[in-house]
């Protein structure tokens, strides 16, 4: 298969919860959003030089080049796997850059600030790691045999968990410390009592 029937071949799956198109590369910062989102996900491609409609524009200098590498590892801690392939169509220059999930989650991106945020992939999104996504991967560092104790507190925490409700929302009812409630439901999805959905630009907990 030549290089513009792999492109067309990819393109005409759409932007997903694995690819995503970059028209053009201005800015680092940007770029590290969606590395950081794949990384801290399922990992996936980004298709540079591909305009949203699917449309073939092409890198346009070396420059864009170099700050896709300065997206990868100067913007974005730990540094992340990625893989930049380069192919050509139509007298056009397009890279892919491709990101496996991390085994060092979360993966942060630089915003404009300089402050790190983790981000996760959600459909074709880039979404903002909420606080128990940040709990989970800590929790996920921990040893395999690590069990869930169902003390008081733990079950003071369940009883206001009916329906789908925001992190907020249990902080309020359940009377309990803000980070004490982040660390339960982080221990609670990863033993499958809980879990989080995105709905309505906002992450809603509820029990499994």
């Amino acid at each position: 298969m030549d290089d513009k029937h792999y492109l067309l071949r990819l393109i005409r799956e759409g932007e997903h919860q694995q690819q995503d198109f970059k028209y053009r590369v201005t800015d680092a910062c940007k770029l590290a959003k969606s590395v950081s989102a794949f990384a801290n996900t399922d990992g996936g491609r980004l298709l540079i030089g591909v305009r949203d409609d699917g449309h073939l524009s092409g890198v346009r200098s070396e420059e864009e080049i170099y700050m896709m590498h300065q997206a990868a590892y100067k913007y974005c801690k730990p540094e992340p796997s990625i893989k930049f392939d380069t192919y050509h169509a139509d007298g056009r220059t397009i890279v892919v850059a491709t990101i496996p999930p991390s085994e060092k989650c979360p993966i942060c991106a630089q915003d404009e600030a300089g402050k790190p945020r983790a981000y996760i992939r959600i459909a074709d999104e880039n979404i903002v790691a909420s606080p128990v996504h940040l709990a989970l991967w800590r929790e996920a560092q921990k040893p395999r045999g690590t069990v869930m104790t169902y003390n008081d507190t733990v079950r003071q925490l369940l009883d206001v968990m009916q329906g789908r409700k925001t992190l907020n929302q249990i902080v309020r009812l359940s009377k309990l410390p803000r980070q004490k409630v982040i660390t339960l439901l982080a221990r609670l999805i990863r033993f499958g009592t809980a879990q989080w959905e995105y709905t309505d630009q906002q992450f809603l907990f509820s029990l499994t």
